[in-house]
């Protein structure tokens, strides 16, 4: 029997479910055919920052406030370095589908619920197949409350939802109060499919030089378990495809995240580590897997050892290990 690794994500058939996620690498159109040849069922477009956008505003400002221009000078700015961010993107989807065949996918590095709304047209006439929200908010402000937080994030969901009508994928945080009820919410405001979970910075300290320095970059095979329990809890209880980020580095990986629920995985760090070649080796591993099980497509295991499967529905929410340490170790599920 001949295994069919294809899968259907955020509405988008796929020829793989390994999607190569924004990063440096995809900044270009350099690797793109690479990629694709490799086997990679998408591409996500590095992002296009919400962030860097303001803070070159800013700089504009606070020159126009020193040397005394009026705020028609503000506005033509404000219109000038969004044209040319936005042009310097659009002429990079636009080289990415001219490069390659499988779905291109455009991605926007989000925190506010205005201004992104500008973009998301001239991103679907380019000719993106989808569209991703990278949307984290670290929740470091003590006057600011949960609500507000959460409610920031889905008034960016629905506000792109309703000016696109490209698929919209949401790639979000584990940063939540109620991270259950957060990852519904976002399905219902009109997301089509849930990436969990995306890699943000992280601070480290140089003790000699006494300064604060970027953390880990890359991901390790062991956080596979964040994305891992939150995809099993999720699947069947949103309509949104689910995919995995962060922690898958090898075929095992891909099939586990699978079996919990997920359409698709989003790498970046094994191929930094082991280069292009990995997306084939997962796939020959996918596609392995299924076919000495027997299974003919990823649809057959696909949420089989999801929470609403398995025979222990508690064991994806067990925090404790207490049981892992115990005498007598038992399958838990």
């Amino acid at each position: 029997m001949s295994a069919n690794i294809s899968t259907k994500f955020a509405g988008l058939q796929l020829k793989s479910p390994v999607i190569v996620s924004s990063s440096g690498l995809t900044g270009t159109t350099k690797h793109l055919k690479e990629f694709e040849d490799k086997g990679a069922g998408a591409i996500v477009l590095k992002s296009i920052f919400e962030e860097e956008i303001l803070f070159e505003y800013d700089k504009f400002a606070q020159e126009a406030e020193k040397y005394g221009y009026d705020y028609e000078y503000l506005d033509y700015f404000d219109y000038k370095i969004k044209q040319d961010n936005l042009h310097k993107y659009v002429e990079l989807i636009k080289a990415a589908k001219e490069t390659v065949s499988i779905p291109v996918i455009a991605s926007v590095n989000c925190v506010s619920p205005h201004e992104w709304t500008f973009f998301t047209k001239k991103i679907e006439e380019a000719g993106a197949d989808a569209l991703e929200l990278n949307i984290f908010l670290l929740p470091s402000d003590p006057n600011k409350t949960s609500n507000e937080i959460e409610e920031t994030y889905i008034k960016i969901v629905e506000e792109v939802r309703k000016a696109t009508k490209l698929p919209l994928i949401i790639k979000m945080s584990h940063y939540f109060t109620n991270l259950g009820e957060m990852i519904k919410k976002v399905d219902k405001a009109g997301a089509d499919a849930i990436v969990l979970f995306n890699r943000h910075y992280n601070p480290d300290i140089d003790i000699n030089a006494r300064k604060l320095t970027p953390g880990f970059v890359f991901s390790s095979p062991n956080e596979i378990t964040l994305p891992l329990r939150w995809i099993g809890l999720s699947y069947g209880k949103v309509d949104a495809s689910l995919a995995a980020s962060t922690g898958v580095h090898n075929g095992e990986g891909l099939v586990k995240v699978l079996l919990a629920g997920a359409s698709a995985v989003e790498i970046a760090s094994t191929i930094y580590k082991n280069g292009s070649n990995i997306i084939t080796q997962m796939n020959e591993f996918l596609a392995k897997y299924l076919e000495d099980n027997n299974f003919a497509t990823i649809d057959d295991i696909k949420g089989l050892v999801s929470q609403q499967n398995v025979k222990n529905p508690a064991a994806f929410e067990r925090v404790q290990f207490m049981r892992y340490f115990s005498d007598n170790e038992a399958d838990i599920v």
